[in-house]
């Protein structure tokens, strides 16, 4: 897995033209799954999002983690993060998992971060065409990947 995070004032996921999900203060994360991740990599990553030090503390140092923060956090899926660029011009998403791998272990991992934050977190929804529009705090933008954890 490979989750792009932006530390955010504010998130929005639009289909369609409307608002589907919106936070304030708090995390927006672009995730993306390939077809050999697992119920492991979300253990291992969940928690480390979550308490990732990320915000100002009271002296301006990224201190504090979302638990300290009580911050929203947004997850959207994109499978565009798995795009090999090595040949040619036009991007190859064969890395990236089908929806039948996919859309559980997204579903997975949002009730893993709802349970390591010990709140309700928003998300997009998996493949649909969404528009997304942030307000990137810093700019913060933190990118994991659960294929490089040593």
């Amino acid at each position: 897995m490979i989750a792009i995070i932006q530390r955010v004032e504010k998130a929005i996921v639009k289909i369609n033209s409307e608002n589907h999900s919106q936070i304030e203060k708090g995390l927006l994360i672009f995730l993306g799954i390939t077809h050999d991740d697992n119920i492991e990599d979300i253990n291992w990553l969940s928690p480390k999002i979550v308490n990732l030090r990320i915000f100002n503390d009271e002296n301006g140092v990224m201190n504090k983690s979302c638990l300290e923060e009580n911050a929203e956090i947004l997850i959207v899926s994109q499978f565009t993060l798995h795009a090999k660029t090595k040949k040619g011009n036009r991007p190859s998403y064969i890395e990236a998992a089908k929806p039948e791998i996919a859309i559980p272990l997204y579903e997975k991992f949002i009730g893993k971060i709802e349970e390591d934050l010990n709140k309700k977190v928003k998300s997009g929804v998996f493949g649909a065409d969404m528009k997304i529009e942030l307000i990137n705090d810093g700019p913060v933008t933190i990118i994991i990947d659960t294929k490089n954890k040593k």
